[in-house]
């Protein structure tokens, strides 16, 4: 793994430009994307390159890590309306190519058929990861299978509350997600990962210097041949 340091700024524009180097490399990209507060700078240095017109969306198909279960696509904390609000809306991205798992209606069938549909369009090439302050991605919680593919997560209570920033109540969060696997992340061919403030620096220290365990579902990138990993410096604080 690389380990790049720098501000929130300076690491969400070298992971913008990555993306952007993929794209104008290969218009027909397959990216991986991932919702919250850690790559919401990304998605803006996107929105911008996108509008200069250093990049071209129009070929691109997507797909999301994770949605929770029982929101729908247009609820304002769903999954689906997040990548519209910071991203879709403002790109020339063909929304049809856009893919997140549902969280409603059918989502156990479209949930079964999802690494099948990554794969029918020829693999992620790039993937963008946040990380949990208990170590996980996507909502891969501590103790789950290196090997899983896409599924139901249960919620744990440190992720719950983590999440619950973002609603009105911790009791509007919901306790259940369905989400790529580690199995599935580790498919694609580059990952970058994202991670800043304090309270992340023992997932990344556990990361980085701690040995594989699915007690720390993150551990699994020390296997992947092309991860690189951004950090401010509170976040690689313990690493030091």
């Amino acid at each position: 793994m690389k380990v790049i340091v720098g501000d929130n700024e300076k690491i969400s524009k070298l992971i913008a430009e990555e993306f952007i180097a993929q794209i104008n490399k290969k218009p027909n990209s397959v990216l991986g994307l991932a919702t919250g507060t850690s790559p919401l700078g990304v998605y803006a240095n996107l929105v911008k390159a996108n509008k200069e017109g250093r990049v071209s969306f129009k070929n691109v198909a997507t797909f999301n890590l994770d949605e929770y279960i029982g929101l729908e696509g247009t609820h304002n904390q769903s999954y689906r309306y997040f990548m519209n609000d910071n991203l879709f809306d403002h790109i020339d991205i063909d929304k049809s190519k856009t893919h997140v798992l549902k969280g409603v209606g059918d989502y156990i069938a479209y949930m079964n058929q999802y690494d099948d549909e990554i794969a029918s369009f020829g693999g992620i090439d790039l993937q963008i990861l946040g990380i949990g302050s208990d170590g996980h991605i996507a909502f891969n919680e501590p103790g789950t299978p290196f090997d899983s593919l896409t599924h139901i997560a249960d919620l744990t209570e440190s992720t719950i509350k983590d999440n619950s920033r973002l609603f009105n109540d911790i009791s509007e969060v919901p306790t259940k997600a369905v989400t790529m696997g580690l199995k599935s992340i580790m498919n694609a061919r580059k990952i970058v990962l994202i991670a800043t403030g304090k309270n992340k620096a023992k997932a990344i220290r556990d990361l980085l210097c701690g040995p594989m365990t699915e007690d720390v579902p993150c551990s699994i990138l020390q296997k992947h041949p092309d991860c690189t990993i951004y950090v401010d410096e509170d976040a690689y604080s313990l690493v030091k």
